[in-house]
């Protein structure tokens, strides 16, 4: 589906022309660093967490919940081996369903649909496999870090295989999304009642299109030499910095490819609610013009390929090369705000700060 969320000044027509769906706002005042949610959103992830934690017994409490400072709050994977906190599997089926009620607190409606159908896929692996235990559609973790009470900082995240979603709390009700990894195998299916299906399709194609649409000058600085990378250049640092080359600047693209962009960068801003994203979404209207984007590999579709979107703040991150480009990683990252790094320290500063 095609859903650009910032069009630049000037654009209206050649968008309308090119994406029929477009919706027309206001694009939102310039924002500081953070990404930030409103109250209601920040209170709806804690009365959900509420909720799942009282129905926990003893074992399963001790298995699902951390403490905000726990090193593991940053230990995230999205490969498919055991982890911390506690499955799906561990729980009753209306304990599952609470699960669901947390996931629903943070992703869109489109995230959702992507979330679940990733999860969904781990059957397909399990018949391909002839039975392999780690492919397991009920081996996706919940873990809860600290108390989730409004008015003090906490944090959850939900992964399992082609998954993890990370969010902090701030005693402000501030939200921090990142890091945000989805990916997808098969990234298609070809055979059975499904076939066809691409969990991650407009990751692809968006990309391939902006590729294909640089100019032989753009190509210069927006092609990367040699092969695309056979994973995710940051994997799954907890920290990360800004990639270089950086690749050709949004300043040099016509309208028609800076509408595109902004549908690349929406695919990764939009698994979220929309009052979790406004403030992303203004710093990178403020840095419209600093943005860059960078591809690795040939523009051919079924053949391996890189590239990654960049501003300031966020990192864009997408490969697909394993299983002859049917496996594709999709991530966003944020330069000084994963796992609420500049959030929480901000709040310790003014809050605890020694006397």
């Amino acid at each position: 589906m095609i859903r650009p969320f910032l069009p630049l000044p000037g654009t209206a027509a050649v968008l309308l022309s090119l994406l029929p769906t477009l919706l027309h706002a206001e694009a939102p005042a310039a924002a500081p660093t953070p990404v930030a949610a409103s109250t209601s959103a920040a209170a709806d992830m804690a009365l959900a967490a509420q909720n799942l934690l009282s129905t926990l017994d003893e074992t399963q409490r001790a298995k699902a919940f951390f403490p905000l400072t726990s090193e593991e709050r940053q230990n995230w994977h999205f490969v498919p081996l055991d982890r911390q906190g506690i499955t799906l599997a561990d729980l009753r089926p209306d304990q599952d369903h609470l699960v669901y009620g947390l996931l629903g607190s943070a992703l869109s409606a489109e995230g959702w649909r992507k979330t679940t159908t990733i999860m969904s896929l781990e059957k397909v692996l399990f018949d391909l496999e002839n039975g392999a235990a780690k492919r397991n559609t009920e081996k996706y973790y919940v873990a809860i870090f600290g108390e989730p009470k409004t008015g003090q900082p906490w944090g959850w995240r939900f992964e399992g295989h082609h998954i993890s979603l990370n969010f902090t709390i701030t005693a402000d009700s501030t939200v921090a999304l990142t890091p945000s990894f989805l990916g997808a195998n098969p990234g298609e299916i070809k055979d059975g009642p499904r076939a066809g299906l691409r969990v991650l399709a407009d990751e692809e194609n968006f990309g391939l299109a902006l590729a294909r649409s640089l100019s032989p000058e753009q190509q210069k600085s927006g092609f990367l030499p040699g092969y695309p990378p056979a994973e995710l250049l940051t994997n799954q640092e907890p920290r990360v910095q800004p990639l270089s080359p950086a690749g050709v600047s949004a300043s040099t693209f016509s309208e028609a490819q800076r509408a595109v962009l902004w549908q690349i960068i929406g695919e990764y801003v939009d698994r979220f609610r929309p009052d979790l994203t406004a403030t992303a979404k203004a710093s990178l209207q403020k840095d419209g013009g600093n943005l860059t984007f960078a591809w690795a590999g040939t523009t051919e579709t079924g053949t391996g390929h890189y590239y990654r979107v960049q501003s300031p703040q966020f990192l864009f991150e997408y490969d697909n090369t394993q299983n002859n480009a049917r496996h594709p990683h999709a991530v966003w990252r944020d330069f000084n705000g994963d796992f609420g790094a500049d959030l929480l320290k901000e709040h310790y500063q003014k809050n605890h700060t020694a006397k």
